[in-house]
């Protein structure tokens, strides 16, 4: 028998989360994402080119987290439609994870490398720019979102969660796609 909606018990799934008020969770995530986005940053820029060859491999596993992560999202938004809450959770946090595992990837990469630099056809450079673009601006808006999203949905705030989810939805899917399409292009024609 397939778990439904009524599977889910309406109480908050983590109950110390819930006794954290919007204002504070709110303050927490942009505290949060603002870090880690500043971080990244100077991961990226800052540091310098290094020798992250032993690494190299690293940019699919990255990818494939995305895929992951992109893939995941679709099936629980999927089975939310149907009405399979249980479902919708597991999918949910298993999008989380995958892009959790990404983001540790991918610190991992640039910590070690650095910049990656396109050095494809002039052809392939603005689309490849563009994509990229609007990968990490769409990241960057991502992160407070997801982390809002799934602290609603945790803390039992389920009219808030849904509004936000929304929303966020969209985004986090078009990160998780644009991440597979950059290393792609990067890796295949890029280099």
């Amino acid at each position: 028998m397939r778990p439904t909606a009524t599977s889910v018990a309406p109480d908050p799934l983590l109950p110390r989360l819930a006794a954290v008020g919007p204002a504070r969770a709110a303050a927490l995530i942009i505290g949060v994402s603002a870090r880690a986005c500043v971080g990244l940053l100077v991961l990226v820029f800052a540091v310098g080119d290094r020798d992250g060859g032993a690494l190299g491999f690293l940019p699919w596993v990255n990818a494939a987290a995305n895929a992951t992560s992109a893939t995941l999202l679709v099936l629980g938004v999927r089975a939310v439609r149907r009405g399979d809450l249980v479902r919708h959770r597991n999918a949910m946090l298993g999008a989380f994870a995958a892009s959790t595992v990404f983001l540790i990837g991918y610190v991992t990469y640039h910590a070690l490398h650095g910049e990656s630099r396109f050095d494809g056809p002039a052809a392939i450079r603005i689309p490849y720019l563009v994509i990229l673009a609007v990968h990490v601006v769409l990241s960057i808006v991502a992160l407070p979102m997801v982390l809002g999203t799934l602290w609603a949905a945790l803390s039992g705030r389920f009219g808030g969660h849904r509004r936000l989810a929304r929303v966020t939805y969209p985004i986090w899917l078009t990160v998780g796609v644009t991440g597979v399409v950059v290393v792609v292009l990067l890796r295949t024609v890029g280099s």
